[in-house]
């Protein structure tokens, strides 16, 4: 039987559609791109001719398949993928790691031009896929950047991308539940975080692609949401030498409730950014030098 890409991608967007998902023709195109290994330039001029069935078009065929009967069944698609796109970095992700957000490239964004030309000390807690941690050494330069993570799977995530796209060891990896393997004696100039901060009782409205495929460990701030931003702003300023700073990302209704808590643990010159939506998104606050 022949068949022609546009067809493929007519068959599987009507399939996604009929699974519920949203924008069912881009990701129908995306699985089908990655099972070709080709791209929109080349889907475009090559559309409409008809494959002959050699073993290296059956194969993409089938590949395009398995991937579609993943995606209807919510599979996240950079699950499928295997690849997210991160400050324009490529960023593995699997099943054990939070799926980069365009939201917190807002909280890299500031901390890039907050220390433009300067070399901070940087500590990157709940680091996931270390998508923060590694765009940060990347792009700003940093040379001295310890990403901790609660999750040894997620920390073998982030070391695998740490390698891809660094090629060399200037980020330390740690096994950390926040602070606790952090020593005492530690300083950093920076410390930046995308805790979890969804109420323990709205995770199960989210979309199943993250109810259901995303780690619950990343996803989860407990009751109300703020459990791990109670932590941060009490124990962050201990680790933070003077004039340093505490970013976190925030959920788009909390920045009145986070800004109280690093003021009341004492820090000072609190600041917030909203992401390109317009939302609230990123919360900060300094200790005195």
């Amino acid at each position: 039987m022949s068949v022609t890409l546009n067809q493929l991608l007519e068959e599987g967007t009507g399939r996604l559609m009929k699974a519920g998902i949203q924008e069912a023709e881009i990701d129908a195109r995306y699985l089908l791109l990655e099972a070709f290994h080709t791209d929109l330039t080349h889907f475009l001029i090559d559309r409409y001719r008809t494959m002959n069935e050699t073993e290296k078009s059956g194969e993409s065929i089938q590949d395009f398949y398995q991937m579609l009967a993943l995606r209807e069944k919510r599979i996240p698609l950079q699950q499928i993928t295997g690849s997210r796109e991160f400050m324009g970095l490529d960023f593995f992700v699997n099943e054990h790691v939070l799926i980069p957000r365009q939201d917190t490239e807002t909280l890299v964004e500031q901390i890039l031009k907050d220390y433009k030309g300067r070399n901070p000390r940087v500590l990157d807690l709940c680091t996931g896929s270390g998508c923060i941690a590694i765009s940060l050494a990347r792009l700003g330069g940093f040379e001295s950047v310890v990403a901790a993570d609660i999750s040894d799977e997620a920390l073998k995530v982030a070391k695998r991308n740490g390698e891809a796209i660094l090629g060399k060891e200037n980020i330390t990896f740690l096994l950390s539940d926040l602070f606790d393997a952090i020593g005492s004696d530690e300083a950093f100039d920076v410390i930046v975080s995308n805790p979890p901060y969804i109420p323990t009782g709205v995770i199960s409205q989210l979309q199943p692609e993250v109810r259901d495929h995303e780690p619950f460990l990343a996803l989860d701030g407990k009751e109300d949401g703020l459990y791990f931003y109670r932590k941060l702003a009490a124990e962050g300023r201990n680790y933070l030498n003077p004039g340093g700073a505490l970013y976190l990302e925030i959920g788009y209704d909390q920045k009145d409730a986070v800004s109280a808590l690093l003021r009341e643990a004492g820090f000072v010159n609190i600041r917030s950014w909203c992401d390109a939506a317009g939302l609230d998104r990123v919360v900060s606050g300094s200790i005195e030098k």
